[in-house]
């Protein structure tokens, strides 16, 4: 039987109770610095952007003052709590240089709330000099002679306790004295900024959108169907993805930060993904989905909500409510993207197996037309192939009919796709068996979970893919992508990511 072209109400009709979860929505503290908040400048191709109208049944939305951090004047003992509301985290603090430092000593090594599972906390023996911020240039320039920002050469965290929603994040990089070398990402290791360096004297700054959320959910109406919160997996709980606060990773050879400014910014538009682990923010190394990487290769205005999570397939996805999340949070002008088959594939997983040319077609146009319903822009995405070489060096088809019925129903419902299924084909084969083990996690033993290296290309491929797509997807791209073959993809011996402090060896759900 087909389904219904709009069907509002199908995340309940799946959905199973759930136990609501404890999640305390942070108080929002006193600034600690005196540094003005900051202007946001809404893009214009933002602000232009043509959307289907629709009615958006959110209630309106609200959020914190702008808050500014200056680094000059935190020392490593301004750790994350609660009650302080900001912070360096994760039992990570900025290793000074001693040209912007004074002596001291840092506490002790300790188990901070909310680290990431498998993450090894590290301190440094210095503290940051204190020092008067200087007004923050807009672009770079030569900072005053005198002040000096932290400088780290260690990766190192800092969060904000904030209310879930949309913020756009301004950094200012650099050092009086000392070079930098800079990579920022963001909750789970959402990759905002893949390398910046400023010569010594120079201060730049960069902008970013990030999203953040928790697991909680509207209650359903007295006698409705639904829940009060996301149905996570073990796994899932505690990581940064899922709490209320934005956690900023400064990472690189040497990241020197002067300040962060953060505000809210509820208009931005907003990429929601679902998807499996292919497809999610991994949470640690070396392991990575291509929804991590996107960020880099969005423009900075536009927000990435990954709610694609390890062993998820169309069915699990609501039942678990974690579309019902989305949803909840959508509005008009933002897309979903959506990938889905790895797990739905599986005759062994009988509650949520879907056969490819019917069940699995009508989720997906469920899926499309919750997007719809809203004033969204659905995007399906084929599910990218497994490392599977034949004895002539081409890659076998492990989906069978599932990446063409996705096509059929991007071409049916004129939907864009993102065929990730040729692209990786085309990538695999352009490596050979040989090397395309570089692209995957555990050393190349796990032929489905890709590396920091494999999930940057799958990005690269679906930046390419809603560059062609046509103006409203084009216009999400950022303005430094300069384009991508999946056949001659980046050499893997040269690509170059520092590598985040959390990691397992965990076997990661899915296959």
């Amino acid at each position: 039987m087909r389904l219904p072209a709009a069907i509002s109400t199908l995340p309940v009709l799946f959905a199973t109770l759930a136990a609501p979860l404890a999640v305390a929505q942070a108080a929002q503290p006193a600034n600690p610095t005196s540094v003005a908040p900051p202007t946001v400048n809404r893009s214009p191709s933002t602000d232009s952007a043509a959307v289907s109208p629709a009615t958006d049944h959110r209630p309106p939305l609200t959020g914190p003052a702008p808050r500014a951090f200056d680094f000059t004047q935190l020392t490593a003992a301004d750790t994350f709590t609660a009650e302080r509301g900001y912070g360096f985290d994760l039992g990570t603090a900025p290793s000074a240089t001693s040209q912007s430092v004074a002596q001291g000593s840092l506490p002790a090594k300790s188990a901070v709330a909310g680290t990431e599972a498998g993450a090894t906390p590290s301190t440094s023996s210095q503290t940051v000099a204190q020092a008067s911020l200087p007004a923050i240039p807009t672009s770079a320039t030569s900072p005053t002679a005198g002040t000096a920002p932290s400088a780290a050469n260690t990766p190192f965290y800092f969060s904000v306790a904030v209310p879930e929603g949309n913020y756009r994040v301004t950094v200012t990089f650099g050092d009086t004295t000392a070079p930098s070398a800079n990579t920022v990402k963001a909750e789970s290791r959402q990759l905002l900024l893949e390398s910046l360096a400023t010569r010594p004297g120079e201060l730049a700054t960069r902008t970013f959108t990030v999203n953040v959320r928790n697991a909680t959910l509207p209650p359903p109406p007295q006698n409705a169907p639904g829940g009060t919160a996301v149905l996570l997996n073990p796994r899932e709980v505690g990581l940064l993805r899922w709490d209320d606060k934005l956690t900023l990773e400064f990472n690189g050879a040497a990241p020197r930060i002067r300040s962060v400014e953060i505000a809210p910014a509820p208009d931005a538009p907003t990429v929601f993904l679902a998807g499996d682990s292919t497809v999610t923010d991994q949470p640690h190394e070396p392991a990575a989905g291509w929804g991590q990487m996107l960020p880099r290769f969005l423009r900075p205005d536009v927000a990435v909500a990954n709610h694609a999570e390890s062993g998820e397939t169309l069915k699990s996805f609501l039942s678990e409510l974690r579309l019902a999340k989305i949803l909840a949070q959508m509005k008009a002008g933002d897309f979903l993207f959506i990938q889905f088959g790895h797990n739905d594939e599986k005759k062994q997983w009988p509650q949520t197996y879907v056969e490819a040319r019917t069940t699995y077609k009508a989720y997906l146009r469920a899926f499309i037309a919750e997007a719809r319903l809203r004033g969204a822009t659905p995007v399906l995405v084929t599910s990218m192939q497994r490392r599977t070489f034949d004895e002539h060096g081409r890659i076998k088809n492990t989906h069978g009919d599932y990446p063409a019925a996705v096509r059929e129903v991007a071409a049916e419902e004129k939907v864009a796709l993102v065929d990730l299924d040729r692209a990786s084909t085309a990538f695999y084969e352009a490596l050979g068996p040989e090397r395309a083990p570089l692209a995957f996690s555990a050393g190349g033993k796990d032929a489905t979970h890709h590396n920091n290296y494999g999930g940057f290309q799958l990005a690269k491929v679906v930046a390419q893919a809603l560059r062609d797509a046509g103006p409203e997807l084009a216009a999400l791209v950022s303005p430094d992508f300069n384009g991508f073959d999946p056949a001659h993809p980046d050499a893997p011996e040269t690509f170059a990511l520092p590598a985040s402090p959390a990691r397992s060896d965990a076997a990661l759900r899915g296959n």
